[in-house]
């Protein structure tokens, strides 16, 4: 097997480069897609007729609605309630449910985005660990004294550096409430 040449590991760093370069970019267009169809999907409105079991579901429902109305129309008239002060069954299609609060709909929104945002990030961060790792390969290749390959891995553990943080944790960072009431202690 030949050895690569200097020239060769320079051009493969610049290709692996290049391709991390193109593989981000196609992950912020895919991270942008996710976040469009998300909220396309958080805007769906299903219409009754949109389906025919739910069209015949909800044609049986407006036909059981009306019966019901005429017997509590009949029920009013026995009681002598006026017809304009006669209660009356209604009920609608909600073709949203949850997703009609507007509150609801803003907190869907930011868990997904925080979602796909975390996703972008360590979709990048794989790349970037990909890229180096070529990279690394490519110039140890080059490497030829046993204290400049030790050096490279002298290299820290990214999970050693950044614990995982836990509510118990963060409950220890705060104020301790005063008596259990949720008062704070004053200073």
């Amino acid at each position: 097997m030949n050895a690569m040449t200097r020239s060769d590991r320079e051009s493969l760093i610049k290709v692996c480069r290049l391709r991390a370069r193109v593989a981000k970019d196609k992950i912020a267009a895919l991270a942008a897609e996710r976040c469009a169809e998300f909220e396309r999907q958080l805007a769906t409105i299903f219409a009754w007729d949109s389906d025919e079991a739910w069209k015949q579901l909800n044609t049986a429902a407006e036909e059981f609605e009306a019966l019901t109305n005429a017997k509590i129309a009949e029920r009013s008239r026995e009681l002598g309630i006026p017809p304009e002060f006669a209660p009356r069954r209604e009920s609608y299609w909600a073709g949203r449910n949850e997703n009609a609060s507007k509150h609801r709909r803003m907190e869907l929104t930011r868990v997904a985005h925080s979602r796909i945002e975390s996703d972008e990030k360590a979709a990048k961060a794989a790349i970037d660990a990909a890229s180096a790792e070529i990279q690394t390969h490519l110039l140890a290749d080059g490497l030829e004294s046993a204290a400049a390959k030790a050096f490279l891995e002298s290299m820290p553990d990214p999970e050693a550096l950044m614990p995982a943080v836990t509510v118990e944790l963060v409950q220890k960072q705060l104020p301790r409430p005063f008596g259990g009431n949720g008062l704070l202690r004053r200073q």
